[in-house]
């Protein structure tokens, strides 16, 4: 069973930047696609970025694409996702899922494993 870990959730000013990372405890990572999710106030949560496995492909969702970046180092086991130039609609709770497959396949679909996720909050 993976337990994912997010951690580097914070609050910023619009503009401001952050990196959020996800990890496995004792389970490896590498061979699984992993997507980053959010979930605002009253909203369903929502699928922003994917990374496959060995990082050739990387999906983002329209809302956040040119702003997030996703990335991963398989050797320490971490997932990042880099979130620049936040907005106060960015505000959400981020959590990091891994995929059944190496592949991203659809944003959101095949996700057998959840972490519990980390708080992003963008206000002045």
């Amino acid at each position: 069973q993976f337990q994912l870990v997010e951690s580097g959730g914070s609050s910023v000013q619009p503009g401001g930047s952050l990196n959020l990372s996800c990890t496995a405890s004792g389970r490896s990572l590498g061979r699984y696609a992993i997507a980053w999710f959010r979930q605002r106030p009253d909203r369903n949560r929502m699928a922003v970025a994917c990374i496959s496995d060995t990082s050739l492909t990387k999906k983002y969702n329209a809302y956040v694409e040119g702003r997030f970046t996703v990335s991963r180092d398989n050797a320490k086991n971490m997932v990042y996702l880099h979130l620049n130039d936040l907005k106060p609609e960015d505000t959400a709770v981020y959590y990091c899922a891994k995929k059944r497959y190496s592949m991203c396949g659809s944003l959101a679909g095949d996700i057998d494993a959840w972490g519990q996720g980390t708080q992003v909050t963008v206000s002045s």
